[in-house]
């Protein structure tokens, strides 16, 4: 990153909001404190970031990651495939894992996010318990390694942490990775023997710890619905912590009657859901070479229906997922093509609705919200959301942390061919009689 990076902001001068405005945005600490017509704020130019008129976005939030996982594709060389190949070459080669080896893949794929505009993460961490029979030391592993992230980070970006706890990990396992300081309890029941059981122990531990819960829910086409039991279980649990649940693929493929349902357990709970377009939209369907289904939570019945609604890119470059760019732009065009949703609609997911989720402070261009933001060379949220420009300025708690800049050529194209001048005593074209 540069060396002067990064640098406190008191101005974002000449910002181009998405509802038009061209607007100064005065900043105090990590606090929006005013927003005026361009031109009408004044601050020292060491602590001005001057737009000329670019889009100024609420920064992306990322409410599902995987950063233990992140960058691991290379090395492992996983078969292309659905979500037991990809848990499967995983499995295998977290057992060969360094606490150091993790740590460098994380940081390197958080500071890309960063890069990409995103100022805040929720990263799963996997409880290394392999079949329940890994040591403490080794169960801890991953979770070390992004304990150390987070802290190497902490004046950059917002990470948050939640215990990925597999079917096979034991409680014993799961306890010592909260008290390393990881923040959340989660799991993935729907892979377990009895999955009612596994949200039920999941949640048990949530209870004892006082902490909040981001499942794995439902990842599949078809099969057991886990939402419903962990929605009426923490209905009535302090509001003070967030309830979520990622994927929810199977909510997609449930008839309306049942689909009604969940979704008003859900409302009732306020748990809020974390759709995962880039990864669900790979691992599902393998089995159905014809008419193939895709896996994605059902985005417009849950909206309507005022349920909390998030959306990540969860893995990139692993088994779970070969490609990523670490672009909620990336997430937000996929929401669009694979979602129906509107272009302003898919990047409030990515922003707005996942601060939300992850129980973010309210950012952007408002007076008294965080100074969060992201800043592209685009014309309107449709142009972010279709170009994903790669000119961009991030400004993480009212300091800018990360710029970036690019220089296009392109070869100009041979004029067209000119008519030769009429000369005297040439006969005219049939084209030139016929207009004549």
């Amino acid at each position: 990153m540069d060396q002067h990076l990064p640098r406190p902001l008191a101005l974002i001068r000449d910002a181009l909001l998405p509802d038009g405005q061209r607007v100064d945005v005065s900043i105090v600490g990590d606090t929006v404190a005013a927003v005026a017509p361009a031109g009408t704020l004044h601050a020292p130019d060491e602590a001005v970031l001057e737009l000329g008129g670019r889009l100024l976005l609420t920064a992306p939030a990322e409410p599902h990651a995987h950063l233990d996982k992140a960058l691991s594709s290379d090395r492992i060389q996983p078969p292309l495939g659905d979500l037991g190949s990809a848990i499967a070459a995983w499995v295998d080669h977290a057992a060969t894992m360094t606490v150091e080896d993790v740590v460098d893949r994380a940081r390197t794929q958080a500071l890309a996010m960063l890069a990409a505009g995103t100022t805040a993460v929720r990263t799963h961490v996997d409880v290394l318990s392999g079949h329940g029979e890994a040591s403490l030391e080794d169960a801890t592993r991953g979770a070390r390694a992004l304990v150390q992230v987070r802290d190497e980070l902490a004046d950059l970006m917002d990470i948050e942490l939640v215990a990925l706890a597999g079917p096979h990990a034991p409680d014993a396992h799961v306890e010592a990775v909260l008290d390393l300081g990881v923040d959340l309890v989660g799991g993935a029941p729907h892979l377990a023997d009895d999955p009612d059981a596994d949200v039920d122990r999941l949640l048990a531990i949530a209870a004892r710890r006082g902490t909040g819960v981001d499942l794995h829910a439902d990842e599949n086409l078809d099969g057991p619905v886990t939402l419903d039991r962990y929605a009426r279980t923490v209905r009535d649990w302090p509001r003070d912590r967030q309830y979520s649940a990622g994927h929810c693929v199977r909510l997609g493929t449930l008839d309306p009657e049942r689909l009604d349902a969940v979704i008003a357990d859900l409302v009732a709970a306020d748990i809020g859901v974390i759709a995962l377009p880039i990864t669900n939209l790979y691992l599902q369907g393998w089995d159905h070479p014809v008419a193939t289904p895709r896996g994605l939570a059902p985005l417009r019945t849950l909206l309507d229906a005022g349920v909390r609604v998030a959306a990540g890119a969860d893995n990139v470059r692993d088994p779970f997922n070969p490609v990523g760019r670490s672009d909620a732009l990336e997430t937000a065009s996929l929401l669009v093509s694979a979602g129906h949703l509107t272009p302003d609609e898919a990047y409030g997911l990515v922003s707005d609705g996942a601060r939300s989720v992850m129980g973010l402070p309210v950012a952007g261009a408002v007076p008294g919200a965080r100074a969060d933001f992201l800043a592209v060379a685009a014309s309107s949220v449709v142009d972010a959301v279709a170009n994903a420009p790669a000119e961009r300025s991030v400004v993480s708690r009212g300091r800018l942390v990360a710029t970036t800049e690019t220089v296009r050529a392109v070869a100009r194209p041979r004029p067209a061919a000119q008519p030769a001048p009429a000369t005297a005593g040439s006969r005219p074209t049939a084209q030139a009689a016929a207009r004549g």
